[in-house]
């Protein structure tokens, strides 16, 4: 501590009081010899007397606590300094006996009950109100403190090596055996068909269907297309013809719809299974979706959407905890009051939690124990014994500056009863 310490002051101010009685009592006792020594005067020279040497005994003592009186080397004395190492061990010994022992710690917290206690305080809205603005908080501080741009360089890797590392070919397998399990993909093929049927039995599908055969016609058979001409338009004949074709499919779909062990369904069903199985086993298969996976990660607009996502995560979050009603606030906010009450009904959820705040205690203490008790040895250990004396006397010496006092006043009052006593004996 520096002199500016308002302890040194103090310390300061009892010395000088200390001192100035001592004076008193010396200029007391010569005085009163000065005067002869006899009726009053012989009272107050066995009180100044007595008192100066209980004076000087206890100013000694509290000294030699400290250094050595005088500067010179008496036995016994620069207590402190002398008895570091023993200080440290003990100080070390007292904390780790005292508030590191376990059981002791295990007792306490016991008694404590920090689960209904945790409850009580969560459980009123202002306290779990605050606890998540304070969190918020943080967060936006901790968003403040990343670096952005080696936060979006790892998220890129990792996104990446996720890509990379995923079985596309199995995963299709799968998803496409769960599209077959319980006859999904019959269903599939079903709603397939039906959407076909209505597409081919449209009106301009039909038109199209009888522009292509008179063109075709046309092209590939330009004489007997005109000689039919003779006998009916050969776009009737398109008209008709793409007519009968139509409804000859409608037949055959409706067909397959209507037949369940139709054989076009067992082909799919076969083909299907086949390829399944295929997309798990076949390397060859496999490596071709691999490829287009691969194609599809190198893609500039997947790498630049996968470079921009920090961007987007850093900017929604930000926005979020700027605001005090945000949603992660108020979701953390209901949350905090939902364990508080959830530990205020529910007595197992309680003792769980001091279960394992009793077992955490007991094993950070026993942890502890050694670590601290040798830091707090070696750190007392290393400090300068100047440095070391003054704390000590800086904390302390004040209190025992009335030692001195007690032993000026106690002194005095013993010498004023051993003259008494003298006084008695002579005239007996």
């Amino acid at each position: 501590m520096s002199e500016q310490d308002p302890r040194a002051a103090q310390l300061r101010r009892m010395k000088t009081i200390a001192l100035a009685m001592l004076l008193a009592m010396v200029a007391g006792f010569v005085t009163s010899h000065a005067m002869g020594n006899q009726g009053v005067w012989a009272w107050v020279s066995a009180f100044c007397e007595a008192a100066t040497v209980g004076a000087l005994a206890d100013w000694f003592a509290v000294v030699a606590l400290f250094r050595h009186p005088l500067g010179l080397p008496f036995p016994h004395t620069a207590i402190i300094p002398h008895s570091k190492a023993r200080i440290a061990d003990s100080l070390a010994a007292f904390v780790r006996d005292h508030f590191l022992e376990p059981e002791t710690l295990l007792k306490r917290l016991e008694v404590f009950d920090p689960a209904t206690k945790l409850g009580e305080w969560l459980s009123r809205p202002e306290q779990s109100q605050w606890l998540a603005q304070m969190a918020r908080g943080w967060a936006l501080q901790a968003l403040d403190l990343l670096d952005e741009r080696a936060v979006r360089e790892s998220i890129q890797r990792f996104v990446i090596a996720r890509l990379q590392s995923w079985d596309a070919s199995a995963t299709a397998g799968e998803v496409m055996g769960l599209l077959t399990a319980d006859g999904r993909h019959q269903q599939l093929l079903d709603e397939a068909l039906k959407r076909l049927s209505r597409y081919l039995d449209g009106e301009a599908v039909k038109q199209r269907a009888s522009a292509l055969l008179v063109k075709h016609a046309r092209r590939e058979w330009p004489r007997l297309v005109g000689t039919v001409n003779w006998i009916r338009p050969v776009e009737g004949i398109a008209d008709d013809l793409a007519e009968r074709i139509a409804r000859a499919v409608l037949e055959e779909l409706n067909g397959i719809l209507a037949e369940p062990r139709h054989p076009i369904r067992r082909d799919y069903e076969r083909w299907l299974r086949a390829y399944i199985q295929r997309l798990r086993t076949d390397p060859e298969l496999a490596g071709r979706v691999t490829k287009i996976k691969q194609d599809l990660i190198d893609h500039p607009s997947v790498q630049d959407y996968v470079r921009g996502l920090w961007d987007q995560i850093h900017t929604a979050l930000r926005e979020d905890l700027e605001r005090e009603d945000g949603v992660l606030a108020r979701h953390l906010e209901r949350s905090l009051l939902g364990i508080g009450e959830a530990l205020g009904r529910d007595e197992s959820l309680r003792e769980a939690i001091n279960q394992h705040v009793m077992g955490g205690a007991e094993k950070l203490a026993l942890r502890l124990r050694g670590g601290v008790t040798d830091y707090i040895a070696q750190t007392v250990k290393s400090w300068d014994e100047r440095h070391l004396v003054r704390q000590l006397e800086l904390s302390v010496g004040r209190d025992l500056q009335y030692i001195r006092f007690n032993g000026t006043l106690v002194g005095g009052l013993i010498g004023v009863l051993l003259h008494a006593v003298i006084v008695l004996l002579e005239r007996a």
